[in-house]
């Protein structure tokens, strides 16, 4: 008697596993075309990955092989300082690597650099010196794309890509040092998308500008003694110190 039971156990989990089978085969075929899609929109969206992957992973050795999408959307670039010009900066691109699809995008001997320009600042002398003296050979900076014009690249440097947005930005500190003035930031190729961030640049770097001339700083120095000697040659002449001057003198 218990051996039939063991029998009816057996034969009923082989026929609940039939049933299970038959279930998901059915459901399969009744869902073919909605798996096919699936599958269909699976692979173009790892085809767009891949191709997008593939620019990210690309060496750019000149601007113009920059995509305009990257400029419209200010995509920041990674790259290596190889020299500091009164032009700007020569940066050479360091693009993402990825062990397996890197070496396929890249040649051991593309070394050319790309020009970049701290975009809404016009740089002094002592400002290009500056420069040199902080930032050392190879040393890695991160470039937000502004705009492009010709083979120069105008942009937010900073050397520090979490806070690439302002605050470390090299833009900012030479104004804030008196060692730049501010200067018309040239727009990209797509304006309404940039307005906003453009108004946001100008603002910050206008603000650096003034902190520097309120402190007599870089070139404001000699503006603000200047200034400071008018004003007291204002006082000295003013009709009351007169006439203090002329009471000390009858005393």
């Amino acid at each position: 008697m218990p051996q039939s039971d063991g029998d009816g156990s057996e034969r009923g989990a082989v026929k609940h596993r039939q049933n299970m089978v038959t279930v998901l085969s059915q459901l399969a075929d009744d869902h073919l075309t909605l798996l096919r899609n699936i599958s269909t929109g699976l692979a173009i969206a790892g085809v767009l990955l891949i191709s997008r992957s593939i620019r990210l992973l690309t060496k750019f050795q000149a601007a113009s092989e920059i995509p305009a999408r990257f400029i419209e959307r200010n995509v920041s670039l990674r790259g290596k300082v190889c020299a500091v010009t009164e032009k700007g900066l020569e940066v050479e691109h360091v693009p993402i690597y990825l062990p397996v699809l890197s070496p396929l995008f890249h040649k051991p001997q593309d070394t050319s650099a790309l020009l970049v320009h701290l975009a809404g600042v016009d740089l002094t002398s002592e400002g290009r010196t500056w420069l040199l003296e902080n930032l050392s050979p190879n040393q890695i900076v991160w470039f937000k794309l502004i705009s492009r014009e010709d083979h120069v690249l105008h942009c937010l440097v900073s050397q520090n890509k979490q806070v690439l947005m302002w605050n470390c930005s090299l833009n900012e500190q030479v104004l804030s040092l008196g060692l730049a003035r501010t200067a018309p930031v040239p727009s990209g190729p797509s304006v309404l998308t940039q307005s906003r961030f453009l108004w946001r640049l100008h603002k910050r770097l206008h603000r650096a500008e003034v902190s520097a001339e309120k402190r007599g700083r870089g070139l404001w120095t000699t503006k603000r003694r200047s200034t400071w000697d008018r004003v007291s040659t204002v006082l000295w002449e003013s009709p009351g110190l007169r006439l203090i001057r002329r009471m000390f003198k009858r005393t």
